[in-house]
């Protein structure tokens, strides 16, 4: 997917940040972070798994469970003798734990009684996991790492840019057949099989990979609710739909959220999407590099303010390389209080939805930090459609 050369270099800067706060072992179990340094991709991250990496070592190791270890061969950069794997008989057990093998494993490389950053605060990495290795590593102590590599993801390479706009270009057409798909006495669940269809798909000269979260489509009141998915309730006219999805390509996304009302829109759907639009074309055109995630959200509040509108949720986070149960990166995001400072190549989804307890509209972004400011990587139209 990528070049060695570009692998090499993520994990040099990896082992720089690791210097800095005094870790000689990183225990990557976020599958993001596990392709990001290594390529490693497969749908096996329900299963304990890790990227382990050395600080004296050139090159890290891979360990999970014996049958996905082709899958690493397969999809890594790594030398086969660095793919290292653990039996089935630890698999969901109520006696073996395969932390109890990666543990031996690490013991085995010396690093018994080191500084070891583990990723806390992470879906894939439980209580009992750090609790059985610090039982098989008592020497070692154990440091909170979680988002070490996924700071280090936010500036992304040009190819990485490259396939998060394709990915917006899948996000686009999947949007567009949601519009078409999405229409009175048709089943919410039929019109979701044609946006995954739409999705899956891609274009003709490059196919779309499943995104990390299933398309979100709350109708009628429950758009007062952003995360509902679907039912096979079927539409009904003057329905208001949100519609969130994203495009993906090579696992790197692109959100994109519209919402579409069936007949003639009430005035507060309509006033509200008129906020909800002047505000995110006046937080977009405020992006540019310098500027940090606070004070965008500021744009957008105080233009909303002007309405008679408080929003007291984020309004944007950054997105990019991903697996489920989610598209973020779970770092910067754009709201009162956050410092990050906006630089070339992050990617963002601006997402300013409004939700009251009846109703709701979402319209989105994402888009690209460029040298000069900011690049939308979708060309949909940015409005409330009504059909």
């Amino acid at each position: 997917m990528f070049k060695v050369e570009e692998y090499k270099e993520r994990l040099k800067r990896t082992k720089e940040q690791m210097a800095i706060e005094g870790l000689e072992v990183l225990l990557v179990t976020n599958p993001s972070n596990m392709n990001y340094l290594t390529g490693y991709n497969a749908w096996s991250f329900y299963v304990h798994q890790m990227v382990v990496v050395l600080l004296d070592e050139e090159e890290p190791r891979w360990i999970g469970r014996k049958q996905d270890a082709n899958a690493a061969k397969e999809t890594t950069w790594l030398q086969h003798q660095h793919i290292l794997f653990y039996n089935d008989d630890y698999i969901q057990s109520p006696i073996l734990h395969p932390m109890d093998a990666i543990a031996r494993v690490l013991d085995k490389f010396g690093k018994g009684s080191c500084r070891i950053g583990v990723e806390m605060e992470n879906y894939y990495f439980t209580a009992k996991a750090l609790k059985q290795l610090e039982r098989g590593l008592p020497d070692a102590k154990f440091l909170d790492a979680t988002l070490l590599v996924n700071y280090l993801r936010m500036i992304k390479s040009d190819k990485e840019i490259n396939y998060i706009k394709k990915a917006a270009v899948i996000a686009g057409q999947s949007m567009e057949k949601a519009l078409e798909a999405i229409e009175p006495g048709r089943r919410e669940n039929d019109a979701v099989a044609d946006i995954y269809h739409a999705q899956i798909s891609g274009t003709a000269s490059f196919g779309g990979d499943y995104p990390a979260i299933v398309p979100l489509l709350p109708a009628g009141k429950r758009t007062s609710s952003p995360h509902i998915t679907w039912s096979d309730r079927p539409y009904k006219k003057k329905d208001t739909v949100i519609v969130e999805l994203a495009g993906c390509y090579q696992r790197y996304h692109a959100p994109l959220a519209r919402t579409v009302v069936l007949g003639e829109p009430t005035e507060k759907v309509k006033s509200l999407a008129e906020v909800v639009v002047e505000g995110l074309n006046a937080a977009l055109t405020a992006v540019k590099p310098g500027v940090t995630c606070e004070e965008i959200e500021e744009i957008w509040r105080k233009s909303i303010e002007k309405h008679g509108f408080i929003k007291d949720s984020r309004i944007g986070y950054s997105v990019g390389l991903s697996y489920p149960p989610d598209w973020g990166e779970h770092t910067a995001s754009i709201r009162a209080g956050d410092k990050t400072i906006l630089r070339p190549n992050m990617t963002f989804h601006m997402i300013p939805g409004i939700w009251f307890d009846s109703y709701g509209v979402e319209i989105s972004e994402t888009f690209q930090v460029t040298e000069t400011g900011c690049s939308t990587l979708t060309t949909f139209p940015r409005k409330l459609f009504i059909k």
